[in-house]
């Protein structure tokens, strides 16, 4: 499919947040953002990523507006650390897009216990939001984008993190994107009194580096895949800069979206998603 026209919007005097920013999807939103005039706060893990990605961006639009605030989302502590000066930074956020994502080919524990996919995926994003919500109500209206996938499901509520039951990589990706999905409802409910929009977006098939961690076999195959098939991380982007950006991102809310278009999600159920959210509040303090 051919790239969709070139968006003609003036974010000037608006500032994103944007997690993962430093490669892939979230380095190509962060360019096509500042290029559109916003301030863009690139969060990463690695500071050393974190300037060369910035540095980059700036070597093709030396006029961005990027700032970089350094949190790794698996590790709470640095979640609460980083959010807290994020907001004396930021005192008012427009939009906040949650993109950093990890693929993990066996189960990996953090420093304090949790699986580590569901902690970067899930659990860090989640207290993420929940501790930059004051500069999100500044700001309003104003909109929150979470990524999810295609490959949403098998989340399963008593075992989040595969203690009782095989871990897989594809059931343990597979249920964090769920899992992200069903906070976007409860985020575009409970919020939506603040003028505060929540939406979800599958970016497509993109060859990004989410399958680094894997073995040499997955990784061929991941790269060949993506070479051949796979959308380019602008391409992937586009619906997530267009959610940002355009009226139609303030406008609607709950939705699940793929390639500018509604589509139907299955995961609604509001008993699931309210014992979803009352399990990450009781894991992140929140």
């Amino acid at each position: 499919p051919h790239m969709p026209k070139p968006l003609d919007v003036d974010m000037r005097e608006k500032v994103v947040v944007i997690t993962g920013a430093n490669s892939g999807i979230g380095k190509a939103a962060t360019a096509a953002l500042s290029a559109l005039g916003a301030h863009v706060v690139m969060v990463c893990r690695d500071p050393e990523r974190a300037a060369s990605a910035q540095a980059d961006i700036l070597s093709q639009h030396p006029a961005a507006q990027l700032s970089v605030a350094i949190i790794d989302l698996s590790d709470l502590d640095s979640v609460r650390v980083g959010a807290t000066k994020l907001r004396q930074q930021v005192p008012a956020i427009d939009v906040l897009i949650n993109n950093a994502a990890i693929w993990l080919p066996n189960r990996q524990t953090t420093p304090t216990g949790t699986e580590m996919m569901w902690a970067t995926n899930v659990l860090g994003p989640f207290l993420l939001t929940e501790l930059l919500m004051p500069s999100l109500y500044a700001a309003a209206p104003s909109r929150i984008i979470n990524l999810t996938s295609v490959l949403a499901r098998n989340l399963d509520l008593d075992d989040p993190e595969f203690v009782d039951r095989p871990y897989t990589h594809f059931s343990a990706y597979g249920q964090s994107k769920q899992a992200n999905r069903m906070w976007t409802w409860d985020l575009a409910q409970r919020h939506a009194d603040a003028g505060v929009v929540a939406n979800a977006v599958h970016p497509g098939g993109v060859g990004t580096n989410l399958g680094q961690h894997h073995n040499k076999l997955f990784r061929a195959a991941f790269d060949f895949w993506g070479k051949c098939f796979a959308r380019t991380p602008q391409k992937g982007a586009d619906t997530v800069v267009w959610l940002a950006a355009c009226a139609e991102g303030a406008t609607h809310s709950g939705e699940y979206w793929v390639d500018r278009r509604r589509q139907a999600c299955p995961h609604r159920d509001p008993h699931a998603i309210t014992r979803l959210r009352e399990m990450c509040a009781l894991a992140t303090g929140g």
